[in-house]
């Protein structure tokens, strides 16, 4: 990707977009109930048509457990939103709704949505970095590791281990115990704990209707394919080369938001099923707007199409970047960082 490394002003005064965003937070609440109606019903369908691939012996019919894991990606972004307490705007109806599509996604609703909560406050600050975040060093710290160190951070960013072993260790391993919250009191404890357990109830009944075999044949691919492609989402939303990082007293919430978080120039049909996370910059700068009216912002201000735009071929090349330049001010590759020293 040859781009400028400057970032294109978007205007001289970034609370400016604030400001006009803020007019883009009230949800439609019937709209948000269709949104999880549909996402939820065709999650259930798709779920009970690879169960009978499976009872007939269809092999092929498991192919579903791919769109599958689409609606299941989509419902998670649903409890994205209802964290940012902008799906239904309504706190009660927000909190339950993330806590109940929690035991389908394995990700415990208030744990998660405290630890997102400090990746928004602090996405891009290297003073701050840590909770909620891909994990990044500059160049300066990777050449300062010892080098049993800088093979375990080159296996942490191989895409084999981030993207193949990711989703297990996220999903199965790490949302189990409030990693990163261990003594922050009862709340995250709860929090897991609970969702541990409603997923054991939830796991134990399905498998008593249709079948301990069948469950995990079925469940268990939609699971880490819904697992790959979130964590994927959430690589290319802040691993592009053009991202933004700066130092503690340089760090600026509302360009570390605008520049530091990607447009993914995603098709419709998938812009739909990833509840429109792409467009991500926006997301950022104004997290209280509902998924499904960030395409308004994009059609009323088409600026925004213009700043940190990737598209599918483009988010590929995103992968063999791991450390941050800080005298390039962007991400470069392993490669790139051992030819500059």
């Amino acid at each position: 990707m040859n781009r400028p490394l400057e970032h294109p002003p978007v205007s001289p005064d970034i609370r400016r977009w604030t400001k006009l965003l803020a007019n883009y937070r009230t949800p439609d609440r019937r709209r948000s109930a269709m949104e999880l109606a549909i996402t939820i019903s065709a999650f259930c369908a798709l779920w009970a048509l690879c169960w009978v691939s499976v009872y007939y012996s269809f092999w092929p019919g498991l192919l579903l457990t791919i769109p599958a894991a689409g609606f299941l990606l989509r419902l998670f972004m649903i409890q994205h939103d209802c964290g940012h307490g902008s799906f239904f705007a309504h706190r009660k109806s927000d909190d339950w709704t993330g806590r109940i599509i929690g035991v389908l996604t394995l990700t415990p609703y208030a744990y998660w949505r405290r630890a997102h909560a400090v990746h928004h406050a602090t996405a891009g600050n290297l003073d701050e970095r840590g909770l909620g975040d891909i994990s990044t060093l500059t160049v300066a710290e990777y050449e300062a590791l010892s080098g049993w160190d800088k093979l375990l951070y080159r296996l942490y960013r191989n895409p084999v281990v981030m993207f193949g072993l990711g989703p297990i260790w996220v999903f199965g391993l790490k949302q189990r115990v409030p990693a990163g919250m261990m003594n922050e009191g009862k709340d995250p404890w709860i929090s897991t704990m609970a969702t541990n357990v409603a997923i054991a109830v939830m796991s134990g009944i399905m498998m008593y209707l249709v079948g301990v075999v069948p469950f995990l044949l079925v469940h268990v691919p939609i699971v880490f394919f819904a697992g790959v492609a979130g964590i994927w989402l959430f690589y290319v939303q802040h691993q592009f080369e053009d991202t933004h990082w700066s130092n503690g007293p340089e760090w600026e919430f509302r360009e570390a938001a605008l520049h530091g978080a990607s447009y993914y120039d995603l098709p419709p049909l998938l812009n739909w099923l990833t509840g429109y996370i792409g467009v991500h910059h926006v997301h950022h700068l104004a997290s209280k707007i509902p998924c499904y009216r960030l395409p308004e912002v994009l059609r009323d201000f088409p600026e925004f199409k213009d700043i940190g735009r990737i598209t599918i071929a483009e988010s590929l090349g995103c992968v063999k970047l791991s450390l941050w330049d800080e005298n390039k001010r962007r991400l470069v590759s392993f490669r790139e960082a051992a030819a500059k020293a």
